[in-house]
């Protein structure tokens, strides 16, 4: 290959982007001839350990190859070498994960297994490509907002097939990701970034340098910190990291606005601004703590902290998952293998919440043509008063318990009857208060109801449970859906809801599959997107073995039974 040299920066990132995305379609060939892994090989497609290949090659590749369309679009028609066959692509990359085998060996099972050249529609003789073209697949799909594609495909055959009816009772949990990522003290996030934005700048050979480059670049780039420093020596060199940033950025904000807005520097301002503040004298402080959200690593800017608790002992610095799957109808029998299907697998930020993932989920169904839920098994994360109501005005329903009411060291809000829409509340003692206030907050425009017992508590009994000292009556503030909430409550002690909560117990399992049979705990990618679509290709991997060892398990019954059924697995010549 030729090297051209004095290429100015911004031709060179264009010719990269033409030698990897100017590549056309290739033709796809459909004749089949004896070298054909299935017909050189019979006995292959029922061969022990073969089963879920077979299975692919019959139920997968087919529903695949009708999506060849929609994958045509990332490549160009009549411009560029003929790339892979990108079908090939999404079944190697789905098999990749169903085998939890990383790039280099699954382009090498595709050259030398005859169960994946069976699986994949492949020759017996047909040579594989290189294991850098995986890579550059999921670049495309990425790229071309195609991450779930697989899934879906997935998905609608084992809907034609009725595993998937249109209305459905299913249930919901969230696991946390723990993101590629280093984890990093404030001060070396400060410098590496800092580094980041100065080699990002040097590109620019026409950018204007100030007189504190040479300083900043030995500092940043070409020193290390010595972390053997005392406490005191750290301190100092994380103010002057920050006086650093601050001469920087403010530099920048001088120059026009393409000379500050690459990626590191953007990145740069935002670790600034989490860590120091400007007061209103024009002084830079350190901030004491970081704020929910704030940039861990300016390697993988995307991976965020958070915690499952407030004693930290959960915590993890990465992405979060929604997973929602189908709930059978009937208790399974002594190792008969689930009907359950993975409907919706969702990548959050790790600091958003879980009701606002429920409703992401909700959102994705909906795209991918399914209604939502007739009930839904969730834990307390996901039940709330607006939620409830919402469930009930769309005729469905919510499942799980309640939050409880905040402890006061008096009677809880639990101990009152309360009817929110008929205006009244009767307290512990037996008494009804009909002084009720309808308030409404002025940022939120959250509604909730204040309830009081004017001159009915001092001659009661009971107020040394009911009053704290120093108060005179009795004040109950309510939200707008407390009737439903305190209803849940109620229904929480009965063992009727007890015994319908078993539904739920099985979402754990599901994220104990996906964990350690398909690597869902660590991220394999950096950035959302690219964790995004890692978790779409480990839902779709989990639905076809799951599905395979229905298909098998119900092909032996039925031959058990001496029924005779058409073998599953077999693929058609």
């Amino acid at each position: 290959m030729a090297i051209i040299y004095n290429i100015p920066s911004e031709i060179k990132q264009s010719l990269a982007t033409r030698i990897l995305y100017n590549m056309s379609l290739p033709e796809l060939d459909l004749q089949r001839t004896f070298f054909d892994t299935d017909v050189l090989f019979p006995r292959l497609t029922v061969a022990a350990g073969a089963e879920r290949f077979g299975f692919f090659a019959k139920r997968i590749l087919p529903e695949l190859m009708k999506r060849r369309s929609d994958l045509g679009k990332m490549y160009c028609s009549d411009n560029g070498r003929p790339a892979e066959e990108p079908v090939r692509m999404m079944g190697a990359t789905i098999l990749q994960f169903m085998e939890r085998m990383p790039d280099r060996q699954a382009a090498e099972a595709c050259a030398f297994d005859l169960r994946w050249k069976l699986a994949l529609g492949m020759k017996a003789d047909e040579p594989a490509f290189h294991h850098t073209s995986m890579v550059k697949f999921r670049e495309r799909l990425s790229e071309y907002g195609m991450e779930r594609l697989g899934f879906e495909a997935v998905l609608e055959t084992m809907r034609e097939a009725g595993y998937l009816p249109k209305r459905t009772r299913q249930r919901l949990d969230s696991t946390h990701i723990i993101g590629v990522v280093s984890r990093m003290s404030r001060l070396e996030c400060m410098r590496q970034s800092l580094r980041l934005a100065l080699e990002e700048l040097a590109q620019d050979e026409k950018l204007s340098r100030p007189a504190a480059w040479p300083v900043w670049w030995e500092r940043y780039v070409e020193n290390k910190i010595d972390y053997k420093s005392s406490g005191e020596i750290m301190g100092q060199k994380m103010i002057q990291s920050g006086n650093d940033a601050r001469e920087m950025l403010g530099w920048l904000d001088g120059l026009s606005a393409g000379g500050r807005d690459g990626k590191a520097v953007r990145i740069l301002r935002s670790v600034f601004e989490t860590n120091f503040a400007i007061n209103a004298a024009g002084a830079m402080e350190k901030l004491r703590a970081r704020p929910t959200g704030a940039i861990q690593n300016p390697h993988n800017p995307d991976a965020q902290w958070s915690s499952k608790d407030t004693l930290k002992d959960k915590a993890w610095v990465g992405h979060k998952v929604q997973v929602a799957e189908t709930v059978e109808e009937n208790p399974r029998q002594a190792g008969e293998p689930t009907k359950s299907v993975i409907t919706v697998i969702v990548t959050q930020n790790a600091t958003e919440s879980d009701k606002a993932g429920m409703a992401a989920v909700f959102k994705e169904q909906e795209q991918l043509g399914l209604a939502k839920p007739e009930t839904l098994y969730a834990d307390t994360a996901y039940v709330s008063g607006p939620g409830m109501a919402q469930a009930k005005s769309e005729t469905r329903e919510l499942m799980g318990p309640a939050m409880p009411s905040p402890d006061r060291g008096v009677y809880t809000a639990d101990a009152f009857d309360v009817q929110v829409e008929r205006r009244y509340a009767i307290c512990p003692a037996g008494k009804t208060s009909t002084q009720c206030a309808r308030l409404k907050a002025g940022e939120t425009g959250r509604i909730t109801y204040r309830f009081e017992w004017c001159g009915l508590c001092q001659s009661c009994g009971v107020k040394e449970a009911c009053l704290h000292n120093g108060e005179r009556d009795r004040m109950l503030r309510v939200n707008e859906h407390h009737t439903l909430t305190q209803a849940r409550r109620k229904l929480m002690r009965t063992e009727e809801f007890k015994k319908d909560m078993r539904h739920r117990n099985g979402i754990e399992g599901t994220q104990s599959e996906l964990v350690r049979g398909y690597g869902l705990r660590k991220s394999r990618y950096r950035g959302n997107n690219k964790t995004r679509l890692q978790n779409y290709f480990i839902g779709a991997a989990c639905n076809i073995k799951r599905w395979c060892r229905r298909v098998t398990w119900e092909a032996q019954q039925a031959a058990a039974g001496g029924v005779k059924v058409e073998q599953p697995l077999a693929v058609s010549a």
